[in-house]
């Protein structure tokens, strides 16, 4: 599953067409009791129980039967736990709910730990001759080499099978329980402001959206001090050191270099590469995000910006509710005029309603797309969003349609083991479906304001995808560091979120003022998926690169780049860019993402600034500066 929480739309919930464009899972499940859940739950436990008595101790001679039973179960699974995941999204605080999720996930928590630890133990402690041979003779075992190697290149990590069996009992009581209890909490939470009592998501739209500037000050304020009296740092501080002290335990046994060195294996990258690219986006990124908030404050009138002037909109900028079906059409235009392919698979999610659109009570903010093989061998995408008509809504549909049009290619080529991509290149096919959407909206606009709208919007968009989450990263590593020595109050986690916000974006009274900002690390709920956040950065700059190739390869992009999406997890960052000559282990790799993208679209825009009387040196020909 991908999940996106930076999203946020227009504030009027009546007018967008998308109220009634909500996902059917009846044809999974008729409800939460359905017979038929507790049907195919006993059969995949019955399952995991055949899967210990056919293979256990025989792996040698039956490799490629345990993946075939292992993908059928992964299927089975999948289907309960999108299903319920899917409904507690729309109703987090469904408590009947809660309880059938949680019971599923234990029971089956319960099965892999009792009768398939063993798997990864076995198949390690295979002889790489005997691993060969196998290869040779098992066309099953064959075609799943990739994911075969994977394991058997981290055996290091491996812990005793009796301590692996453990971990997994124990995985559904521990940091997803608190994750799963702070979404819950978080969709509760209420600010009162403008006489309403507004949801996150609602209240960071006027944060982040609202035209009026005193407005979104105002709305920062309200919301800043609202997570503090409604105790949602706290909660956030206690779940975040339940979490990360738990990982550092575990890291620590496993023998892992550092915390985020299980996460970067689980990428397929190396530690030294992930470095690169916080180095890169540290040094030219946060460079041009300097120079883009500095032009934004020329349009702004402002000498310095207050935080919640970050993503304002410029001063011209259309802010008319953009309607659900111009905004499908939009996207769906957009792909077709580079895949056709890409397109129909994007159609097809809303026609098989496996799309939520609308802003809901009990619904959980910023969206998400979660790809699944069933049984019966159908590729499905689920969308969720929170569609409220803004033009960063619509980037986000194309952003998700992305990732759902990924899922289905890979899953269909690649079998349930192997079609999740890793998390940090998972994010390839939703930018470029971005890029895409943006290339064809900006060859539409006819002035040089509905230009630079675009430019300006796209190049918020990069600072809060590439600067904004390794600032993010940054943070984490920071944390997880110190909470080696115990456990981290509020304070300190305010102190280590305003260290680094003054690393990326300056001094106070440099480029912004910091008012109402210490607290806001406590809704950022990715920091309970560790180092999860970096993914965004890699996705983004890996992409630009492809993106700022296609041209040289002309007709024939399209084909390889459907091969990278069926690829999945098969194959890992560097085999995906060699075809196209490109090498994310070159440092200069990822600078060259950061300067073909932003750095051309900033340069565009400060030409057109100037144009409409726009001067970079502190003063505007429009009026006098804040």
């Amino acid at each position: 599953m991908s999940q996106d929480n930076n999203s946020q739309g227009s504030s009027s919930k009546s007018e967008t067409g998308a109220e009634d464009v909500r996902w059917d899972l009846g044809d999974l499940y008729a409800g939460v009791d359905d017979p038929s859940l507790d049907a195919d739950l006993e059969e995949l436990l019955a399952m995991a129980k055949s899967f210990e008595e056919a293979h256990r101790g025989k792996l040698g001679d039956t490799l490629g039967d345990a993946l075939e039973l292992d993908s059928k179960m992964t299927c089975l699974a999948g289907k309960l736990m999108v299903y319920l995941f899917l409904m507690r999204s729309t109703d987090a605080t469904n408590e009947t709910l809660q309880q059938r999720m949680g019971q599923v996930h234990e029971a089956w928590s319960r099965a892999s730990a009792n009768h398939m630890t063993f798997f990864e133990h076995e198949l390690v402690a295979i002889s790489d001759d005997d691993y060969e041979a196998i290869l040779g003779r098992d066309e099953v075992a064959r075609r799943h080499k990739p994911l075969l190697d994977l394991i058997r290149a981290n055996r290091k990590y491996l812990l005793d099978e009796p301590v692996e069996r453990a971990l997994t009992l124990r995985s559904p009581l521990g940091a997803s329980e608190w994750s799963d209890y702070l979404d819950e909490m978080e969709s509760e939470l209420r600010f009162d402001f403008d006489e309403k009592s507004m949801t996150l998501p609602e209240i960071l739209h006027v944060v982040n959206n609202d035209a009026d500037g005193d407005r979104r000050a105002s709305a920062l304020e309200v919301f800043s001090k609202g997570l503090t009296e409604q105790r949602h740092d706290r909660l956030t501080a206690r779940t975040l050191n339940v979490i990360l002290g738990a990982k550092a335990t575990e890291d620590e046994e496993r023998g892992y270099a550092g915390p985020m060195s299980s996460r970067n294996i689980g990428n397929q990258i190396d530690d030294e590469t992930v470095e690169a690219l916080h180095d890169a986006v540290a040094k030219h990124g946060a460079e041009q995000g300097r120079r883009y908030y500095r032009l934004l404050a020329a349009h702004l009138g402002r000498k310095t910006l207050r935080w919640s002037d970050r993503n304002a909109p410029l001063p011209f900028v259309d802010e008319c509710i953009i309607p659900w079906e111009e905004c499908l059409d939009t996207v769906l235009a957009a792909y077709g005029s580079f895949s056709p392919t890409l397109r129909d698979l994007v159609a097809k999610m809303g026609e098989s309603k496996w799309v939520d659109a609308p802003p809901a009570e009990g619904k959980g903010g910023g969206a998400f797309n979660y790809a699944i093989l069933l049984p019966n061998g159908e590729a499905r995408a689920y969308n969720s969003l929170n569609y409220l008509g803004s033009t960063r809504d619509v980037m986000t549909v194309a952003h998700e349609a992305g990732h759902g049009a990924h899922g289905i290619l890979a899953a269909q080529a690649q079998g349930a083991l192997m079609f999740r991509a890793p998390m940090a290149y998972a994010e390839t096919a939703s930018i470029f479906g971005e890029m895409t959407t943006f290339k064809y909206l900006l060859g539409k606009a006819e002035t040089d304001e509905q230009r630079l709208a675009l430019l300006m919007d796209k190049s918020s968009d990069h600072m809060n995808t590439v600067v904004r989450q390794i600032s993010f990263s940054n943070f984490e590593r920071n944390i997880h560091n110190q909470r080696k020595s115990g456990k981290l109050t509020v304070g300190n986690y305010s102190e280590a979120w305003m260290q680094v916000t003054r690393d990326f974006y300056g001094e106070p009274g440099e480029l912004f003022q910091y008012e109402n900002v210490d607290n806001l690390w406590s809704y950022v709920s990715h920091f309970t998926r560790p180092f999860y956040v970096y993914a965004y950065a890699f996705g983004e700059l890996f992409t630009q690169s492809l993106f700022a190739v296609q041209s040289d390869f002309g007709d024939k992009f399209e084909g390889m780049y459907l091969d990278l999406l069926r690829a999945g997890g098969s194959r890992n960052a560097v085999e995906l860019m060699k075809p196209f000559d490109l090498d994310p282990r070159d440092p200069n790799f990822w600078k060259n993402g950061i300067e073909g993208s932003v750095k051309t679209w900033l340069d565009e825009a400060e030409e057109i600034s100037k144009r409409m009387g726009i001067e970079l040196n502190g003063q505007s020909t429009l009026g006098v500066m804040l």
